[in-house]
Formats: structure tokens, sequence, C-alpha cells
């Protein structure tokens, strides 16, 4: 399934009222971190088809990084059921995502 773009106008309608888990990347174009985790989120998303995933650039919308008490990027947040369940803070594994993601 193909990442999301998420801004603050279409947030609550592709994370909180999903019926499907949901998995929420904060990143930022100049944080290198970021940029070694992001083709690991888009494996994840080609790979877990009954999950959502979403991209959120902080730069572009930091009313929902302050929202989310995003403080370091990159984080990965958790959603089921419109509700926040998990968050990861730095770049891991795609096996570690893929555990994040089994609520």
């Amino acid at each position: 399934m193909a990442v999301i773009n998420l801004t603050k106008s279409n947030f609550d309608a592709e994370v909180l009222n999903s019926d499907k888990v949901v998995l929420v990347d904060f990143w930022a174009a100049w944080c290198a971190p970021c940029r070694m985790l992001s083709p690991i989120v888009d494996q994840v998303a080609e790979e877990l088809t009954d999950i959502k995933v979403a991209k959120v650039n902080i730069d572009d919308e930091q009313d929902l990084a302050l929202q989310y008490n995003v403080m370091s990027i990159p984080t990965l947040l958790v959603f089921k059921g419109g509700q926040l369940v998990k968050r990861s803070v730095g770049v891991i594994s795609k096996n570690d995502i893929k555990e994040l993601v089994l609520v």
C-alpha cells in the first residue's frame, strides 16, 4: 500500500477514523536519521498491506508534532481505533517496526 502524506486537514480521516492500525512516521528532510528510516518504513508499507502507513513532515505540520509531543525525530506512532497505542523514537530495524505495529 502506498504511504500517505499527512496534513492537519487529512489527519483525522486517515488516522483517527481509520479501521486499520496506522503507523505514522514524523520526519524532516534535513534529518539524517529520518532519511535512513524512511526507506525502511516504505518497505513495511509494501509488505504489511493490512495496516496503513503515513508520514508527517514536521516542518510543514508543526501543529501535529506538538499535538503528539514529538520532540525528537524520527518518531513512529502507532494508532489503533483512533488511539495512540505505541511510540518509538529513533531509527529502528524493519523487524522492530513490524513488532511495533502488532497491537
